[in-house]
């Protein structure tokens, strides 16, 4: 199936998802372990788990680094090479009747392994916090609905609520955004979501739905 042309929040974190996923075999394949991968490419072992772990927080830059020292920065680094830009007009290549490189990506969530489900929460959270980034009526209404939760009673999530009211205090939103296992337990208990517009919450779905079938980007290659 195709991808429609505009953006996606999904899309985008699963091919970060991806990519991560490949690098962290790769340093695995090649014998290399964190501390060692961290020192080759100049970076702190923190920002290699980040990187291996799909986050975003880190730079394109630093994603090709850990690439190069990886051997498979080379076509990367093409694209932003002189060579890929169109032939000159009236020129030999630019006459040139062969056909241009077809270069599709295939892009999947793992449903037997949570992955889709994490997938969606990681973007139904990521899109709540720029939410309520601008808005800070929709942050008082999340601080509202923690304050609920808590003056319920106890509860096995009393911990993670007490965390999220640092968290919604101080926006410190990487902590919950993040592949770690405290990121995961806290989006669990996260009352991110409940400020979500219907209809925002129905295209991540349909978004992450789309991807358990795989999603192809790039040129069409069938005759």
């Amino acid at each position: 199936m195709n991808t429609p042309q505009d953006s996606s929040i999904v899309l985008e974190r699963q091919l970060l998802f991806q990519l991560g996923d490949r690098l962290k075999r790769l340093r695995k394949a090649q014998g290399l372990g964190t501390v060692e991968m961290a020192q080759r490419v100049g970076i702190s072992r923190t920002t290699l788990s980040a990187v291996e772990s799909g986050d975003p927080g880190p730079s394109m830059g630093t994603y090709l680094r850990v690439m190069s020292a990886l051997g498979v920065g080379a076509d990367l680094a093409l694209l932003a090479s002189d060579v890929m830009q169109p032939a000159t007009p009236g020129s030999a290549a630019a006459q040139s009747r062969r056909a241009r490189p077809a270069v599709q990506v295939l892009v999947s969530a793992d449903a037997s392994r949570h992955q889709a489900q994490d997938l969606q929460s990681l973007a139904l959270h990521t899109e709540a916090v720029r939410l309520v980034r601008a808005n800070p009526a929709l942050l008082q209404q999340a601080q509202d609905t923690l304050e609920r939760w808590l003056g319920a009673g106890n509860s096995r999530s009393a911990g993670l609520w007490k965390e999220w009211q640092e968290i919604l205090r101080e926006g410190k939103w990487r902590k919950a955004l993040g592949r770690t296992r405290r990121a995961q337990e806290l989006r669990q208990a996260s009352p991110l979501p409940t400020v979500l517009p219907e209809q925002v919450r129905q295209d991540v779905l349909a978004q992450v739905s789309g991807l358990k079938k795989g999603v192809v980007l790039g040129d069409d290659i069938t005759p």
